[in-house]
């Protein structure tokens, strides 16, 4: 797992990534916030936030859940909400903070990311300050007009609601939550949904507890989850069976998703199904011809299958996107052959 950089000043990111000069990460930093929560049954609980507008902070409706107040940390400055307007379902609350003096993050858009690119992610956790924690990009899972981002960034509850930032310093994403078990199960909101509450030019309600039905997609039981925590959930345990049958569900349902079709593959290859397996990730790799992941598992069923003039085909196309999967992919092929 990757150990995120502690800042005792914003200049402490400057090792971080070389990806980003000083003044980048100052101006990232600067727009970074700290969300203390007064709850309504008592106690407080921290998170994060984003400036994205003069006055406007955006957060993860899990942290407001149960505010009776909320207040905003810049610095040694504390800056009262007057209001939040929750879009729930996509864990996103805006809040309007009168009188905010902070930088304003420039929003960017999920559909410019790619996976293995390099994403930044910034936010608190508890009392120890703001934090950096350098990653890339590991899948796009659409949903609701645009995709739920998966980077190997690693953030814990303090940072939730901090931001994604690519490389042009743009928020590409809303730090949200993450999946036990794996390095690489952490998950933010788009962009795109940031945009769409900003739009709706509403301050929405004073500062209260929000219904306790009111849960977001991630936080439902797992058959009301979207197909790809589902399938998440089921590879992590292993339940091939299971995850084949989602997955041909969830391909009949959305045959132009990429992503259910590789899962498929998945799902197939590990059941030894190998024609059907194939099948799956060529339509996978047809969909998203830039998909290292799949390309790679192409490769490995074409060897299974003895399909040497395929597999080498997966391996040259692999050459161009990931030169360590069609490194390992390579010795693969050789060993079946010797």
């Amino acid at each position: 797992m990757k150990i995120p950089c502690l800042l005792l000043g914003i200049a402490a990111l400057l090792p971080a990534r070389a990806e980003m000069d000083r003044a980048s990460l100052v101006q990232l930093g600067g727009s970074v916030v700290q969300v203390e929560v007064v709850r309504a049954q008592g106690g407080y609980s921290l998170g994060s936030g984003v400036v994205v507008q003069p006055g406007k902070v955006i957060t993860n409706c899990h942290v407001t859940h149960d505010a009776a107040q909320i207040s905003v940390l810049r610095g040694d400055t504390r800056r009262r909400a007057r209001s939040q307007l929750a879009d729930t379902e996509h864990d996103l609350c805006l809040l309007h903070v009168a009188g905010l003096e902070s930088n304003v993050a420039r929003l960017g858009s999920v559909r410019d990311l790619k996976p293995r690119q390099p994403v930044t992610a910034l936010g608190y956790t508890g009392g120890i300050g703001l934090q950096i924690s350098p990653g890339s990009v590991v899948g796009l899972h659409r949903l609701d007009r645009s995709a739920v981002i998966q980077s190997s960034n690693f953030f814990n509850s303090g940072a939730s609601g901090g931001g994604l930032f690519d490389d042009a310093g743009q928020l590409v994403g809303i730090l949200t939550f993450r999946l036990r078990g794996g390095e690489s199960h952490y998950f933010s909101a788009p962009a795109e949904w940031v945009r769409e509450l900003l739009d709706r030019h509403d301050e929405g309600s004073p500062v209260a507890p929000l219904p306790a039905s009111a849960l977001a997609y991630w936080q439902r039981d797992a058959e009301s989850q979207p197909d790809f925590l589902k399938v998440a959930l089921l590879e992590r345990q292993r339940r091939w069976i299971e995850l084949e049958a989602v997955t041909a569900r969830w391909s009949r349902f959305d045959a132009g998703d990429a992503e259910a079709w590789f899962t498929r593959g998945v799902a197939l290859s590990q059941l030894e199904r190998w024609p059907a397996a194939r099948s799956a990730l060529e339509r996978a790799v047809a969909l998203e011809p830039d998909s290292g992941s799949a390309w790679y598992r192409l490769g490995v069923v074409c060897t299974s299958m003895r399909e040497f003039d395929c597999a080498r085909d997966a391996l040259a196309k692999l050459g161009r996107l990931d030169a360590a999967l069609a490194e390992d992919l390579k010795q693969l092929i050789d060993k079946a052959k010797a």
